[in-house]
């Protein structure tokens, strides 16, 4: 009976202990969501002013909750953590909606016509256009190849001296 009872409290203990990291793995990426009430014009304001203050380049993510692939791409980062830190050290990244409550268009009507989403635009520092991503571009299957991801990352990172 004591080791039936010790076997089920191991069990238990394990199970709790599994829980608990999935938790703590979950808290460490919230995912961002697409906000169709965000000003995406202020939003992108307050990226250059961080992006100066950090030299970094500035990712804009244009999606919105309705699209899978946008979700599969906020998991891609998630699982991949190396990739994340790289984004992240990078670049200051806005997530600009596009939904039917918000298209944003005022704002994208400043950059290249977007073919799908969800879709990448690079700007410099000072928010100047750099470059247009096409993120089907970047995937493999049913989620996104890491090393596409990488060199698309690394090619258009911040030249610490050229921004």
């Amino acid at each position: 009976m004591k080791i039936i009872l010790s076997l089920v409290f191991i069990a238990l203990l394990i199970s709790y202990s599994a829980a608990q990291q999935k938790e703590e793995a979950a808290k460490k990426y919230e995912r961002e969501k697409f906000d169709p009430n965000r000003d995406a014009e202020k939003d992108i304001h307050a990226a250059i002013e961080e992006a100066k203050k950090t030299d970094k380049r500035i990712l804009l993510d244009v999606g919105g909750e309705w699209c899978i692939w946008c979700h599969r791409l906020d998991e891609f980062f998630a699982e991949n953590e190396d990739v994340n830190n790289f984004l992240h050290e990078n670049f200051v990244v806005v997530k600009v909606n596009y939904s039917p409550e918000n298209k944003n268009e005022k704002v994208l009507s400043k950059y290249p016509e977007i073919p799908g989403y969800p879709h990448f635009f690079v700007l410099d520092t000072n928010g100047k256009f750099l470059h247009s991503q096409g993120t089907g571009e970047l995937e493999k299957g049913k989620g996104h190849d890491r090393e596409k991801m990488m060199a698309f990352l690394k090619k258009w990172a911040p030249n610490k001296s050229a921004d």
